[in-house]
Parts: C-alpha cells; sequence; structure tokens
C-alpha cells in the first residue's frame, strides 16, 4: 500500500477582548466550544475577566483532505453557569475551510463575534490561530483484520469518549439558550439549522485520501479577503518568533511599577554602544529592518551608546542588517566641501534567534561583531540584541519607534505640582507718615483736603489692597499720621518662593506712593495652626531719593502650614492634605492606573495638506502628580499600554485622565510651537471603587466644541485601589476632610475662591516652564479653570438635579395623596393599622425605620451598578439639548468680545430666566413673612384669632393626651374622600390671608 498522509487541524485559542458582560454582576467567566467535522472540543473557564487568555490548542481530525475547504470550523463563546443564574450565550465566529493556512505560516488574527439571533446582544473579539499539520500515519499491522468501518470509527470514539458527558450538558445549554433568545413577541421565529447538521458519519473509503499542496504566500490574502480582516489588524508576531512568557507579578512588585493592568508589548531592542578599528573620521551606524531604517549619531569618539526599541508589531522583515558608514569631507575642484560617506562593513540577525529578556533579569551584556567588508576589513562593532516589554529599563531612554525617535516633545514624563502656602499677611497700623510739607494758620488746614490712604502688597505678580482709611485735615497739616487697618491680606505662595514681599502705603488723593518696604520670604515664619500667633514686626518705609524715610509700618507676616491651597474645584479635587509635612498623615492605600490604550479616535489636524491624523497622547492628575504618556504618532487606535501608581491619603478624591492631541513637537514656518488640541476627559471617584478590585472599562471621549458636541472615540483605563486596612478607611469616612485651620479660622467662599484661581495660575505657569513643558491649554483644561464662567448649559444641567432630587420629595408627596384618596383601600387600610401601632408603641418607631433601611440597603446591594466605573456623563452635562448660540456664550471670554446686537439678545434671555427667578424668590420671601405677621400683629383681626386659638388649644391639650391627639388627627387626614371636601381647609385659607411685604416693594 502506497504511504498516505494524516491531516490534523490545529485550533489555537488565544485569547477574547472587550466581552458582553453577562453574570450578573458585570464580568463574564467565557469558555469556548468548538465544533468542527463532528468534533467539539472545549476550553477551561476564565472566571470573572471580560478579556480572556486562554492560549490553548485544540486538534481536529480531518477525515477527507480534498473537502476541508468546505467544511467550517464554529466557535461559540458561553458563559459558565457556575457563575451566574444560566449558561449565557457570548458570541460566535464561523470560519470557512479554505481559510486555514498551513503549519509555520498561522498568523493570530481577531474575529468580531457575531449574533445568534436578532436578540442577542453580543460585542467584542476573539483571537486565534487556524492552521493543518500534515504527518505520515503509523505503520498499520496486520495480524488482527478488523473491518475498515471500525478502524476508521476507532480514533474518533476513542477521543471523544471522555467528553461524551460534558457534550451533551453543553449541548443541551446551548440549545435552551438558543430557544430563549429567539423568544419573538410578534416576529417569527428565525430558522436556525440544529448543531447535528455539522455531524458527518466516520468516513469508510479504503483509499486515503488525496495530499493538497497549500501555498502560505497566496492563501493568507485569500482569508484577509473571505473573512473581511483588514490586513493591519492581524499582528506580526509570527515574523519574530513566538509572544513571550512573562510571569505574573506579585504585589511587591507592582508596587514597584509592575504592567499587570496593560498589555504587555513586545519590542526589539537594539544597543549599539561603540565601534573600533574605524579610523579617525567621524562614524555612525545605520540600521535596516525591513523598511525601517535609522542611524545612531555622527561622531569621531566612536561611543555611542544608544538604544533603538522597535515595536514587534510593525516590524515587516525577520532580519535586522546594522552597518557602519565613515564621514570624510573632500575639497571639490572650485573649493567647496562635500561629505563623503563609504560603507565600513555590515553585519546581519536573524531576528527568529533573537534572545528574550524579562526584568527583573540582567541586562544583556553586548558583544563584539566582526564586519563584513570587502573593502575595509577588520572592522568590529559592540552591540546587544534582544526581545523584551515596555517594562524594560532600556524602554524610557531608547530610541522609540512608534513615538517619532528622540522627540523630547512625545516622550513620557512625570510632572509635580508646585509645593503651595498660604502667605497671610496682617496690616496693623502705621506711624509717623510723611504726608507732606505743613502749612501755618487757620487757612492753610481750611484748604488741606481729608487724605484716604491704603496699603498694597504684593508678591509676585499678586496684587492685593486694603480698604481705605481716611485722615483728617489735622494729621495730614501736621505731616503725620497714625492710621491703624488691623486687616489680613492672604495670598498664594509657591516653592520656591519669591525673594521678597514688598508692602507699600499709596496715597489715593494725589496718586502717589507715600513709601515702602521688602520683606525678605526668607525671614517670615511658619505655624502649623492658631494656637500660636506670628510676632508683629515694624518696617521703616521708604521713599524717593529726597525722602529716604517717611514714616513706620506695623504687620504681622506668617506662612500658613495648617492650610490646604486648592488648586482645583473642590467637588473634584484629588488632594487635601495640608501644606505643612508636620501635619501629614500616612498614606492608606494605593491608587493604580493602567493605560491601555484608545480606539476609533477622529482626525484632529491634517498632515501633507491631503489626509487627517491624530497624535494622541494620556495626561493622568491625582494629588500633585500628574503623569503624560507617550505620544503615539498618526494613530486612530494608539496602544499606549503604561501603567503609573500614586499614593492615596483619602478616599473621598477624584482622578482626572484627559486625552489630546501633541501640536507642540513641530513647529511651523516661523519656528512656533503648535498648541495641543483636547480630544476628551474622564473622571473617577475613588470612593466609589471596591477596594483590590481591577475595572477595566472603555470611556467615550466627548468634547464641547463652539460647533457642538462630538464623541471623539473612546479610551480603555484599568483602575485599581488597594488598601491594606478597612479600619484606616472607616477613620478617614469619619475625619473632616480638610485641614483644622479651614474650620478654625476659615475663609470667605469669595476670598477662597480668587485663592484658588491664584493657584491655578500658579501651577499652570510652573508647569508650562517644564522640559518638555506641559501646555497651558492642558493644565487649564484638566483642572477646569473655566467652571465658574457662566453657562447656559451648565445651569440647565444644575437645574435637573435639583429637579430630581425634589422629584423623591415628590414621589412621597403623591404616596401621601394616594393614602388620603383611597386609590389602594387595602394600602390605606394598613396605614391605618401601621398608625395605630405608632401610637400604641412608639418606642418602636426609630428601631423600625433604621430596620427597614438596613434591609432596603442590603437588597439594593445585588442590584447596584456594575463594574462600570461612574465617569462624566454627557446626558447629565446637558451636552445633547444644547442650542449652538448658548455653546458660543459659553465659549466667549469674560468680558464679551461678540457683537452688540447678539450681546443683547443674550442679556434679554438672561434677564428673562432671572425674571422667573425673582419671582420665585418672592413667593418663598412671602411665605415666611406671612408667620412673622401672624406674631408682630400686623393684621390685628387675624391675630387675634390666632390668639384665642393659642388659649383654647392650651386646653384642649391639657385634658386630651398626646397619643389620642395623633391618632385622632391621623384618622382625620386620611379619611375617606366621602367625607371630605373639595375646597381648601381651614388652616390654609387661614394662612392665605395673612398680609406680607410684598405690596410694600415698588
Amino acid at each position: 500500500m502506497a504511504d498516505t498522509i494524516l491531516r490534523k487541524l490545529i485550533v489555537e485559542i488565544c485569547n477574547a477582548r472587550n466581552l458582553m458582560p453577562k453574570d450578573g454582576q458585570g464580568t463574564a467567566s467565557a469558555y469556548a466550544i468548538v465544533d468542527f467535522d463532528g468534533q467539539r472540543r472545549r476550553t477551561k473557564t476564565k472566571f470573572r475577566d471580560l478579556n480572556p487568555q486562554w492560549d490553548e490548542k485544540l486538534e481536529f481530525f480531518v477525515h477527507d483532505a480534498a473537502t476541508m475547504a468546505e467544511e467550517i470550523l464554529e466557535i461559540n463563546l458561553c458563559n459558565d453557569k457556575k457563575t451566574g443564574k444560566r449558561s449565557t450565550f457570548l458570541g460566535k465566529v464561523k470560519i470557512a475551510g479554505s481559510a486555514f493556512a498551513m503549519a509555520g505560516s498561522e498568523t493570530l488574527v481577531y474575529y468580531p463575534l457575531e449574533k445568534r439571533s436578532v436578540f442577542s446582544q453580543i460585542k467584542g473579539e476573539i483571537g486565534l490561530k487556524a492552521y493543518y499539520v500534515d504527518e505520515n500515519p503509523p505503520a498499520v499491522t496486520t495480524e488482527v483484520k478488523k473491518p475498515e468501518a471500525e478502524v476508521q470509527a476507532a480514533p474518533v470514539t476513542t477521543e471523544e469518549k471522555p467528553k461524551t458527558e460534558e457534550v451533551k450538558k453543553e449541548t443541551e445549554e446551548v440549545k435552551t439558550e438558543e430557544k430563549k433568545e429567539a423568544k419573538p413577541e410578534d416576529k417569527p421565529k428565525e430558522e436556525t439549522k440544529p448543531e447535528t447538521t455539522n455531524v458527518k458519519p466516520p468516513v469508510t473509503v479504503a483509499t486515503p485520501p488525496p495530499t493538497v499542496t497549500a501555498l502560505p504566500q497566496k492563501t493568507e490574502p485569500v482569508k484577509h479577503k473571505e473573512l473581511g480582516i483588514k490586513p493591519e489588524n492581524v499582528n506580526r508576531q509570527d515574523l519574530i518568533g513566538t509572544d513571550l512568557e512573562l510571569p505574573s507579578l506579585t504585589r511587591d512588585q507592582n508596587r514597584g511599577g509592575g504592567y499587570d493592568l496593560v498589555d504587555r508589548m513586545p519590542f526589539l531592542y537594539i544597543r549599539v554602544a561603540k565601534a573600533k578599528n574605524v579610523g579617525s573620521n567621524p562614524v555612525y551606524a545605520k540600521l535596516v529592518i525591513g523598511t525601517n531604517s535609522v542611524k545612531t549619531r555622527s561622531q569621531t569618539g566612536k561611543d555611542w551608546d544608544q538604544v533603538f526599541a522597535f515595536e514587534k508589531e510593525s516590524l515587516n522583515s525577520t532580519s535586522l542588517e546594522l552597518s557602519v558608514w565613515s564621514e570624510e569631507k573632500v575639497e571639490n575642484e572650485d573649493k567647496t566641501t562635500t561629505m563623503k560617506e563609504s560603507c565600513l562593513g555590515t553585519v546581519s540577525f536573524d531576528l527568529q534567534e533573537v534572545p528574550k529578556r524579562v526584568p527583573p533579569d540582567s541586562p544583556l551584556a553586548p558583544q563584539w561583531y566582526t564586519l563584513e567588508s570587502e573593502k575595509s576589513p577588520g572592522n568590529d562593532v559592540m552591540l546587544a540584541v534582544w526581545l523584551g516589554t515596555q517594562a524594560d529599563e532600556a524602554f524610557q531612554e531608547a530610541w522609540q519607534s512608534d513615538s517619532g525617535g528622540l522627540i523630547p516633545e512625545t516622550r513620557s514624563k512625570v510632572y509635580l505640582s508646585p509645593k503651595l502656602w498660604y502667605l497671610r499677611l496682617t496690616v496693623i497700623q502705621t506711624q509717623d507718615l510723611q504726608l507732606g510739607s505743613g502749612g501755618s494758620g487757620s487757612e492753610s488746614k481750611s484748604k488741606i483736603p481729608t487724605t484716604e490712604l491704603y496699603v498694597k502688597a504684593q508678591l509676585g505678580p499678586q496684587v492685593f489692597k486694603t480698604a481705605r482709611t481716611s485722615i483728617g485735615p489735622s494729621a495730614s497739616s501736621s505731616g503725620s499720621g497714625n492710621p491703624t487697618w488691623n486687616e489680613d491680606l492672604v495670598f498664594v505662595a509657591s516653592e520656591p518662593f519669591e525673594p521678597f514681599l514688598i508692602v507699600s502705603v499709596e496715597d489715593l488723593t494725589n496718586g502717589q506712593s507715600i513709601g515702602q518696604t521688602k520683606i525678605h520670604m526668607g525671614s517670615v515664619e511658619r505655624r502649623n495652626d492658631d494656637r500660636t500667633e506670628p510676632k508683629s514686626r515694624w518696617f521703616n518705609l521708604a521713599g524717593d531719593e529726597k525722602k529716604p524715610y517717611s514714616g513706620r509700618i506695623h504687620v504681622k507676616v506668617c506662612l500658613e502650614g495648617g492650610y490646604h491651597v486648592l488648586d482645583e474645584a473642590a467637588h473634584v479635587t484629588s488632594d487635601v492634605r495640608p501644606s505643612a509635612k508636620q501635619l501629614a498623615k500616612p498614606p492608606i492605600g494605593l491608587l493604580e492606573v493602567g493605560v491601555r490604550g484608545a480606539t476609533n479616535l477622529l482626525p484632529v489636524k491634517t498632515r501633507d495638506g491631503t489626509r487627517g491624523t491624530t497624535d494622541a497622547y494620556v495626561v493622568a492628575k491625582y494629588g500633585p502628580k500628574w503623569v503624560r504618556t507617550r505620544t503615539i504618532l498618526d494613530r486612530f487606535n494608539p496602544r499606549w499600554n503604561e501603567q503609573y501608581t500614586w499614593d492615596v491619603y483619602d478616599p473621598c478624591t477624584v482622578l482626572t485622565i484627559g486625552v489630546f492631541d501633541n501640536g507642540r513637537y513641530k513647529k511651523d514656518e516661523s519656528g512656533k510651537q503648535g498648541r495641543d488640541v483636547r480630544v476628551g476627559k474622564i473622571r473617577v471617584r475613588l470612593s466609589t471603587l471596591d477596594m483590590n478590585r481591577v475595572y477595566l472599562n472603555s470611556y467615550t471621549l466627548t468634547v464641547i466644541l463652539p460647533s457642538g458636541t462630538k464623541k471623539m472615540g473612546e479610551i480603555e483605563i484599568a483602575v485599581r485601589f488597594s488598601c491594606p486596612s478597612w479600619l484606616s478607611i472607616i477613620q478617614a469616612y469619619v475625619t473632616p476632610m480638610l485641614p483644622r485651620m479651614h474650620y478654625v479660622r476659615p475663609l470667605g467662599p469669595a476670598q477662597q475662591d480668587i485663592l484658588r484661581h491664584t493657584a491655578m495660575r500658579i501651577v499652570t505657569a510652573r508647569l508650562a516652564r517644564s522640559e518638555p513643558p506641559l501646555g497651558q491649554e492642558v493644565v487649564q483644561y484638566m483642572l477646569d479653570t473655566d467652571n465658574h464662567v457662566w453657562s447656559m448649559r451648565r445651569s440647565k444641567a444644575n437645574w435637573f438635579r435639583v429637579i430630581t432630587f425634589l422629584s423623591r420629595a415628590a414621589t412621597i408627596a403623591r404616596w401621601i395623596h394616594g393614602i388620603r384618596t383611597w386609590v389602594h383601600t387595602p394600602t390605606t387600610v394598613l396605614v391605618h393599622l401601621l398608625l395605630v401601632a405608632i401610637v400604641l408603641c412608639p418606642h418602636l418607631v426609630l428601631p423600625t425605620i433604621f430596620m427597614y433601611a438596613f434591609l432596603i440597603l442590603a437588597l439594593r446591594f445585588r442590584y447596584r451598578g456594575g463594574v462600570k466605573v461612574n465617569s462624566i456623563d454627557p446626558r447629565h452635562s446637558c451636552v445633547d439639548s444644547v442650542t449652538p448660540d448658548e455653546l458660543d456664550e459659553e465659549f466667549d471670554g469674560f468680558p464679551a468680545t461678540r457683537p452688540p446686537e447678539v450681546v443683547r439678545i443674550r442679556y434679554d434671555r438672561l434677564r428673562a430666566l432671572s425674571g422667573r427667578a425673582q419671582t420665585l424668590l418672592g413667593d418663598v420671601a412671602a411665605q415666611g413673612e406671612r408667620i412673622e405677621a401672624l406674631f408682630n400683629w400686623r393684621d390685628p383681626r387675624a391675630t387675634c384669632i390666632f390668639v384665642v386659638f393659642c388659649l383654647f388649644a392650651s386646653f384642649l391639650f391639657y385634658i386630651v393626651p398626646f397619643k389620642v391627639f395623633v391618632l385622632g388627627f391621623g384618622f382625620y387626614y386620611i379619611r375617606h374622600p366621602r367625607f371630605r371636601d373639595d375646597m381648601p381647609s381651614v388652616p390654609v385659607n387661614f394662612f392665605r390671608r395673612l398680609p406680607s411685604m410684598s405690596d410694600q416693594i415698588l
């Protein structure tokens, strides 16, 4: 018998991404069922993971290789019923047999999950490899001759026997799920083929199937075309060997910057150290990998010591070629010099044999390699080549292929906000002020007017003034005055401090300065609480050159370390620690954020004037620490996969994450840098997160533009809030949120708002002076510096928030009205019984209320929000109901820059809204004035009636027990409608007739 070839189909289930939560708790426990040619295999269950990673290989026997192209490979994803109420369908994928590749040319492909019926709720994709292997069958012994049908069926039966019961159960679950999903209201059932249609009887043909030879170079494009997969969506990791197998990180490694919240991104690292025997001319090294090419710097010292990191997925070749070039200046006949380059040799590497390195392994030692060259042999270059990830120590300082190389504006950086203090200056008084030359006689005294003085203090760009004080003619004529203020001026000071605080006394009458003094900031004392008062000091005031002494001023100045300087809005603050280190408390937890990537970003600018592009990066702020990811150039689906950590000192704080388009790494024709464009922003409140739980979600990026709201794409973020002690969390919830000084010596709302915006400007200016700078527009967008500006959209949003809150009270009022009107008779009867129980057993009222609250909240725990973290809600922000004119008004500066006609229309609209608010305020004030009028005898008859009522009521309540009164009033209030009049009650009529102050207003 001629030799036959047996064919096996290998299906490698790698992973799935962004699955639909199905277990009722915001997650899914997925497993895959794979069917091919009457055979079924099942993967393991990955519990509570919306992005499961299997990496399992399933083998199938191909009965007829000639008809393999007509077979269908079907993969069904299901949720394990052990973790939920039932086994839930997560999606399916069908792949034609003609798309299978030969072993060695397989590729990881991500297929979008399909619905089984129109009622299915499916999303996500699954990544797998499908390829076949041809093997020579073992020699067949002829000692015992069996029927051919039995011989062919034996391997299938043996393979399927251990899983018979499991397959039956899974088939029943899939069928049951199919029936539930196909339940229509009025629609016909969708015809579905039973799973047994793909099951074929064992092949009994005696002759072996003919061998089919496949060409992987030709079948690869066909597979992309038939399955609708774009070539760029196919990972090219097979060009350089298998994926990296990285060990899982422990908690201690995570605290040191582990990468367990993001995906490992494989990079090819090349460290070019130096060269020898290359002469005295400047030399440089050139690296070429397919279409990727980069050069080192050209220098004479021959020591480059540069690292290059190429993203593995972007490489299109399996060989690396490194060449060393020499530069030599050549003088031409016309006395001009040109640079002549000559190749000193090349060395090549096969990237499939490159070693892998995973931290904390030691760095790979560079080695000497001989350059191959016919012209100048004997040259050597020292380098090291390895495969690593973004967790490699060399990644931060390496030339990165996905961020444009060594451009400073595209690198990932960590910024720190300056340490801020409140500087309190207390102006007490002045003495011996030289206001002017005194006159003689009563006539000159009468001509000298009253002098108005004030004190002005300046710290850097901040200027504050005291109130005005007047000095009479007698003090002015005598040439001296001792005015007193006793007023506090508060500044925001940032470390390192400004050198001097300048204090001057100004004469408002003639607009001149009487004198000034400089207080050195190094001599200013610091205090942490209000128990100690700063010492008062006298400073001489110096005038111009003709008047070196013009008086002295008495002040107290100190740096307040007991306050926290707010540099962001109070409702989204991320730090509440005081300025003084002595008052700082230890952290209670750790916040870890993994910036994974973004999808479907819209183009923000044009490149080459023809196509749109986006150069996106992410900025995250929590506390004084700002982080900025690297900029991924020219991609609408960038993958950063960077992880950062923050210490958490208070759980009721907010993390802010913003996405921007980088416009600063390129300069225009005039050499000016562009501006970064906002793409979107999200916020995550830490108090809404469960401890020690990973939240992996995609958030919609919405930005408000003058033309309207625009969805710019989605960002994928992983967040984990870790806390080792429950006791520290409970203690944080029962302590004041702000430091003690905010309560014992509070700042006024207007003063605090001014200081907050001053702190914002200081932080913006300081971060703009970093290298590379964090743009002013970026910092202002992250800190919400414009949230105090009038906006019709924000006013609507706040109004709807108030209405939503009041609707709860309206619901209770409607429920009580339904009881009064006997809408549901059994409920009203039960309320009667409840009223009797309350009157007879009043000591059980509070225990019953708190027990009901406990039971209701405990039951609601099951139905709380899923894993999705609360972020910015466009619906609550009223971005869909805003008009273009209202958006234009929101983006208008202060003062307004629009034409007078537009400003007049907006002013009239604001007047109409204010008129309604004015009427509402008047109605509220009238109710309180009616109560006051009842006690002030404004209406003598009404007050007299009330006095008589109070007298009779006192005797009545003395005789009648209070329980009887409560019971009688309750029964009277919820009496049957047939015993009730439709007109208002007597107390309501009496109250509405009382007078108010509305008739005395003009």
